[in-house]
């Protein structure tokens, strides 16, 4: 019998976002160490992979939603393809590769994931993976990540943890946010229209409506060239790594998160290239929207779909010191931290699962209109993977970006190694990798200013 199950509200959010000039399809790479035996590569993956019902099933809509269903033309040869880049087919091709790739929608007739296993990539194989949102989110392809792995965990369904209070603590505002987010739409969708209605809304409004008006209240941020019409077309660029253990070191020295360091030196780049354009940078700031992993720790090996809110991060690119740069992106953190914006606006994207298309759109296109990026920061496992017998010695990924914003900043740490990737739209930052050089340097930079001040 063919396998039906009804889709996520969650996840049917994230299944209608898919645009033609952003496609919601998560893009990855893992460089792997050669020699590496391609046709056990391809067993391998194949194997590893179709223990999820998720990687036989396409979508399917009927009147009640989007159903996943298993696809009854299913050929795995559709999915795993081998190819060779052009010459000389070092990282300028495979980046124009990625990008082309990432330009490209998935066949909606069957499942929708696709690797290709480019050959003779610097003496060894790039794996390079497109997944949709609609199947799951970062965190979750870590966890098929491990998956995949030679000695990596199997996926186990989840089990209940009623007697957990961390767990209740973190399930029951989200059950509550979710079942508020489905209220509330419309109600707040019309109240944005009307001043009056917005303030009355906000005066006998809960925590989680305050948060909900604020997100379609919020200003927009600055107006720079990270900000206009798309074109579609991509480009994709990453960084060598930076050392875990030097950026917690200075993350102790000042009394900041990894992440705050990470997030400064993500603002002191964009501030470089703003500068080397000849554009003004006094006062600009950059808001990103930020996804933040809201499952419980216990549920998280073999999971897919989406669990996560957002939060809004304005990064202060118009400071141009590093050490107050890096102080204020903490202080800011900190007021995210304490807010429930992460957690109600995973309960609007399941509200919004459940309303017509129309009300989505409007939603998304009035906060979206207040970004200038989407990034994310997954922490990734902290010891060499090996697939299918060879080292996996480097992993990249792309965060989509969606509706009218053209950057995505995506940020991994994987065995003691943090990497930068980014990707961009080419009708607003047509050279990418001139932002992303400037990672380091402003991690050296801020490292410069620790010594100096030591």
């Amino acid at each position: 019998m063919p396998r039906a199950e009804k889709m996520q509200a969650v996840d049917t959010t994230w299944l209608r976002m898919d645009q033609p000039t952003n496609r919601m399809v998560i893009v990855g790479v893992l460089l792997l160490q050669g020699p590496v035996d391609l046709t056990r590569l391809e067993r391998h993956l194949a194997d590893r992979l179709l223990r999820h019902s998720r990687f036989r099933q396409r979508v399917e809509h009927a009147s009640g939603g989007a159903w996943w269903c298993d696809d009854p033309h299913f050929e795995i040869s559709r999915h795993l393809k081998r190819a060779h880049l052009p010459q000389p087919g070092g990282k300028h091709e495979l980046q124009n590769f990625v990008a082309e790739l990432a330009s490209r929608p998935l066949d909606a007739a069957h499942p929708l994931w696709q690797f290709h296993l480019i050959e003779d990539y610097d003496g060894g194989v790039a794996v390079i993976t497109r997944i949709h949102h609609a199947i799951a989110d970062g965190m979750a392809l870590v966890g098929l990540m491990l998956s995949l792995t030679d000695d990596g965990p199997m996926p186990e369904p989840a089990k209940p943890h009623h007697d957990d209070d961390g767990l209740r603590a973190v399930v029951e505002p989200l059950i509550d946010a979710i079942g508020q987010g489905m209220k509330v739409t419309n109600t707040l969708w019309d109240a944005a229209k009307s001043p009056a209605k917005l303030a009355e809304l906000l005066r006998r409004g809960t925590d989680v409506a305050s948060e909900l008006t604020w997100l379609l209240t919020m200003p927009s941020d600055s107006d720079t060239r990270f900000k206009g019409a798309l074109s579609g077309d991509k480009r994709v660029a990453w960084s060598e790594p930076l050392s875990l253990r030097d950026v917690k070191a200075i993350g102790h020295a000042l009394g900041c998160s990894v992440n705050d360091v990470l997030l400064a030196s993500v603002a002191g780049a964009l501030r470089g290239y703003l500068l080397a354009k000849g554009d003004p940078t006094e006062g600009v700031e950059v808001r990103a929207l930020v996804p933040v992993n809201l499952r419980p720790e216990a549920v998280l090996s073999g999971e897919l779909g989406n669990h996560f809110g957002v939060l809004g991060v304005t990064l202060p690119v118009g400071e141009p010191n590093p050490l107050a740069r890096v102080f204020e992106v903490r202080k800011r953190m900190k007021e995210l931290k304490s807010s429930k914006e992460a957690v109600v606006t995973l309960g609007l994207m399941a509200g919004l699962g459940h309303a017509p298309r129309v009300v989505q759109d409007q939603f998304f296109d009035l906060l979206l209109s207040r970004a200038t990026a989407v990034m994310t920061n997954v922490p990734g496992p902290q010891w060499e993977l090996r697939l299918a017998g060879a080292p996996v010695r480097q992993v990249i990924f792309w965060v989509p970006q969606s509706g009218s914003i053209g950057m995505g900043v995506s940020i991994l740490t994987y065995n003691g190694q943090v990497q930068f990737g980014l990707i961009t739209d080419t009708a607003l930052v047509p050279d990418p990798d001139q932002v992303i050089c400037r990672f380091g340097t402003e991690f050296e930079n801020l490292l410069l200013h620790v010594l100096m001040t030591a």
